[in-house]
Parts: C-alpha cells; sequence; structure tokens
C-alpha cells in the first residue's frame, strides 16, 4: 500500500514516516528521491510510478510530500495523511535549520505557502504539537491492516 505524508515543511512529516517505518515494512521516499531510480527524470518518475501502483499490502510505500507538484503521483487508492502545523511552529522549526536566524524573505514565502495543503483530500489529518505521534502510528497501523 501507498501511504502519502502530505504537508508544509517543518510540519513533522518525516518524523511521522520514520516511525511509521518501524511499525510497517515500508520504503520511504521523499520529494525527488524517485530521481534515483533512471538517469533522466521522465524515465524516473515512470518508474516510481509503476513502483506506487504496484505496492500492496505487506509492502508499504511511504511518499513523503511537501511540494504540490508531487500530488499527482499518488495513485488514487493511496492512504493520505495531511500533516498540518501552527505558522509559529513552522517558522520555529525552519529557523533551527537555519541556525537560529529566520530571514524576512523565507518568513514571507513560509506565511504565503502556509495552509497551501489544507484543502487536499486525506485519510487522515495529524497536527503538529498536539497529537501524539506514537499513538497516531499506532493508529495508523490499525486502520492499513484493515484495508
Amino acid at each position: 500500500m501507498v501511504i502519502g505524508v502530505i504537508g508544509e515543511s517543518c510540519t513533522g512529516k518525516s518524523t511521522l514516516a520514520d516511525k511509521l517505518k518501524c511499525l510497517l515494512p515500508a520504503e520511504v521516499y521523499t520529494g525527488k528521491d524517485y530521481l534515483r531510480l533512471a538517469k533522466n527524470e521522465a524515465n524516473a518518475i515512470k518508474l516510481f510510478q509503476e513502483k506506487l501502483n504496484e505496492a500492496v499490502c505487506g509492502l508499504h510505500i511511504i511518499y513523503v510530500i511537501s511540494d504540490k507538484e508531487h500530488l499527482p503521483l499518488l495513485p488514487q487508492k493511496a492512504f493520505r495523511i495531511l500533516v498540518t502545523a501552527d505558522l509559529n511552529v513552522i517558522k520555529e522549526r525552519f529557523a533551527q535549520r537555519m541556525g537560529g536566524n529566520l530571514p524576512a524573505p523565507v518568513a514571507a514565502m513560509l506565511e504565503k505557502k502556509h495552509g497551501c495543503f489544507d484543502d487536499e483530500s486525506h485519510d487522515l489529518h495529524v497536527v503538529a504539537d498536539r497529537d501524539d505521534l506514537d499513538e497516531v502510528c499506532l493508529s495508523i497501523q490499525s486502520m492499513i491492516n484493515a484495508l
């Protein structure tokens, strides 16, 4: 099964994917990781889509998406998890990645992008700093196993 973990930067998508990988036998792909499948992008996308469409229960693929342009790669039957966070949390986390400093242009970019995934269809919504990721992962494992 394909599990799409979707959301803005610094919302906790990768942390969730890593925790899920500990519970489910899964490969994790992030963003354009699929490029390692072939030498040119068109072939890599084609191979990745084939891989996603062939994923079955027992052998999961977790695809972490932070760019809307990658959403069309998810198969219709994918289990979609929307991960969101308060804008201040995102800014704090982004600043930590940048050595404690968040330049004004980066802050403006984060403000502009905030909420860009909120209207995307999803099977589960996880909110950073509110939801316990260990409990969320156990819940996801149960939901996936029930499918």
